[in-house]
């Protein structure tokens, strides 16, 4: 497993508030994947425009 990049208690605390279930260790691995993915498309993006910063409209949902 790479380094998580979530915060696991936030993300575990939100996923029991709204839903009163428990969160497994594979959910937090996997929510991980999801950030890594969406932060290599947005630098992509930002390295298509010319810049050295990622910024918000590099993770629209297009490329998402």
């Amino acid at each position: 497993m790479s380094e998580t990049l979530v915060v696991v208690s936030k993300a575990k605390a939100y996923i029991r508030e709204k839903s009163e279930m428990n969160t497994a260790a594979s959910a937090i691995e996997a929510l991980t994947k999801i950030v890594q993915d969406a932060c290599d498309r947005a630098i992509e993006n930002a390295k298509k425009d010319g810049r050295k910063t990622v910024m918000d409209r590099d993770f629209t949902a297009s490329s998402v």
